[in-house]
């Protein structure tokens, strides 16, 4: 096992409880890619270097945890060995969790990355086929005490189904798979899964039902940075994709999200602390009709 990771000298035990503020606020989820073709950013950080220096300037702009991926999920992208993925993602987990204040999350779906990505100091799972397309990723987790990210996936998109029954069904396989293998459902997060498995419709459905969620008990991460689906509504390429992406997390926030994942960490940091005070407000207000 590598040292402790810097954020756990303060912190809490190991567990959900480690993300500050979970919550209280709405906290932000920087993206480092370490690949050559992600969709948006691929190529920009997969030097060493740079990506030590982005993850360093998120963490400046107010990110509250920094996940690391070595595959891209684009889609028509394709899948990389568990040696080149590891290649990519090990030195920057490393290095990183020696100063890092903030918690790391590894984004993979394969058991020995994920594993080897703990021991470097990565704490967190983030997992894109939600615990069900490797078997032993959940083992691994538990045996870390890491909380997971499962993320709502389908090989194919079906216009033909409820989107958000088929989620919360899902979601229920694999918060039963991460309790068979020890996970206390107290560190299982879900993530939607926009632009994974669903039809442009389903993506737009998703964000308008996202409440429905709740029904779950379990915290919500939304993912919309710079996907597809802004792009078809604004005719944008990826890197011209933020204030559409704004909107998406407003919006999610506002339905209940409580993490955002995105490229652009500051604008994010500063919408979500607007959100919240608007939120906290509603929350507070007086019933209509009730005196002041």
């Amino acid at each position: 096992m590598s040292a402790t990771p810097a954020f756990l000298a303060t912190t809490p035990p190991p567990g959900i409880a480690r993300l500050a503020g979970l919550g209280r606020r709405t906290l932000v989820m920087g993206i480092l890619n370490a690949t050559p073709d992600s969709f948006s950013d691929g190529g920009r950080f997969a030097d060493l270097g740079r990506a030590l220096e982005h993850a360093t300037e998120m963490i400046g702009e107010g990110a509250d945890i920094v996940d690391v991926g070595g595959e891209s999920t684009r889609p028509g992208h394709e899948a990389v060995s568990a040696e080149d993925e590891q290649a990519r993602v090990l030195p920057v987990i490393a290095e990183l969790a020696k100063t890092s204040p903030i918690p790391i999350s590894i984004d993979t779906y394969k058991a020995s990355t994920a594993a080897k990505a703990l021991a470097a100091g990565a704490t967190i799972v983030n997992d894109v086929w939600g615990l069900t397309r490797d078997p032993e990723i959940a083992r691994v987790a538990a045996d870390f005490r890491a909380p997971v990210i499962v993320m709502h996936n389908r090989e194919a998109a079906d216009p033909a189904i409820d989107t958000i029954a088929d989620q919360i069904a899902f979601f229920r396989r694999s918060i039963d798979i991460a309790l068979s293998a020890g996970i206390p459902e107290a560190d299982v997060v879900i993530d939607p899964g926009i632009g994974f498995g669903k039809t442009f419709e389903q993506n737009l459905e998703t964000l308008a039902r996202l409440g429905e969620l709740a029904v779950l008990g379990r915290p919500v991460l939304l993912g919309t940075s710079r996907k597809r689906m802004i792009g078809a509504i604004l005719d944008l390429p990826p890197e011209e994709r933020l204030f559409g992406t704004l909107a998406t997390n407003v919006a999610g926030i506002l339905a209940g999200a409580a993490i955002i994942r995105v490229h652009d960490v500051r604008p994010h940091v500063e919408a979500a602390r607007v959100t919240d005070a608007i939120r906290r407000s509603t929350a507070a207000a007086p019933a209509q009709g009730a005196r002041p």
